[in-house]
């Protein structure tokens, strides 16, 4: 892989992982355009490097949210800062353990099946569509909804449905303030992608081949920069109800997808 195909790849993770259109997707489908043969475990580890510059991204813009989730964590007082970590907590069991048990299973998908990404892409433009006609309220995450957030998260493993996306729609389809929905997707992803990056790092079977150092650099330092751009950009369009411009983008880019596939 190429440093210019790198910055490619990063400047669209950056772009898509806080925008609802799939950056695992995007990447998956970038990386055939480019030619980019590599292995399925030395595509997720790409995956997986980009993820961790957009993760930093978010901590520098959710920095005093981040700082206040853990002071409220380990405060063990039953106050509204406490409560929200848990949620946070709650939301992030899902995606673990889909994580832990389903690796091998979700490495799979990670190997150039445009079809599939593609049908992804289309089923995350149909949450866009509903999530965008749901009424604004001010309603703020309860337990029971971190969970169900949570388990959403936990099926946009798959390249093509939007991490951002997915929990943002499940969020406003379940009646929560759109602002409040944006900054809890944003804020529960952070301590998993840690986590994965830590775990994949100690895994035997996840390498690097055929990526130089020079490519890893030029990828991540773009991912954070664009990854910062779009996380401030991201929450202002979740406020002003933008996402139906995003349904037909994905619904766009997957029917096209698929169709350049089969051809």
């Amino acid at each position: 892989m190429s440093i210019i195909d790198a910055i490619i790849l990063g400047i669209i993770q950056g772009l898509t992982e806080f925008l609802p259109v799939s950056s695992s997707g995007h990447l998956e489908i970038m990386k055939v355009i480019l030619g980019q043969e590599l292995s399925g475990e030395s595509s997720l580890f790409m995956t997986v490097l980009l993820h961790f510059a957009t993760a930093l991204s978010t901590v520098v813009v959710f920095r005093k949210d981040l700082a206040e989730l853990f002071k409220g964590l380990f405060q063990f007082k039953n106050n509204e800062a406490f409560q929200f970590s848990l949620k946070i907590v709650l939301s992030m069991i899902p995606a673990a353990v889909v994580g832990v048990f389903l690796d091998d299973f979700i490495e799979s998908f990670f190997d150039g099946n445009l079809f599939f990404v593609g049908a992804m892409l289309v089923v995350t433009a149909v949450l866009l569509h509903f999530a965008n006609k749901a009424k604004t309220t001010n309603k703020d995450v309860s337990i029971g909804n971190a969970i169900i957030i949570g388990i959403s998260q936990a099926i946009a493993i798959l390249p093509g449905i939007s991490r951002s996306g997915s929990t943002i729609a499940t969020s406003v389809l379940l009646g929560i303030d759109r602002e409040k929905s944006a900054r809890f997707s944003f804020l529960m992803v952070v301590p998993l992608i840690f986590g994965k990056v830590a775990k994949d790092m100690l895994s035997d079977g996840f390498t690097a081949d055929g990526i130089s150092t020079g490519a890893m650099v030029g990828g991540f330092v773009f991912a954070f920069v664009t990854g910062f751009a779009a996380c401030t950009w991201m929450i202002q369009l979740v406020k002003k109800s933008k996402l139906s411009y995003f349904a037909f983008y994905c619904a766009l880019a997957g029917v096209a997808t698929m169709i350049w596939t089969l051809l």
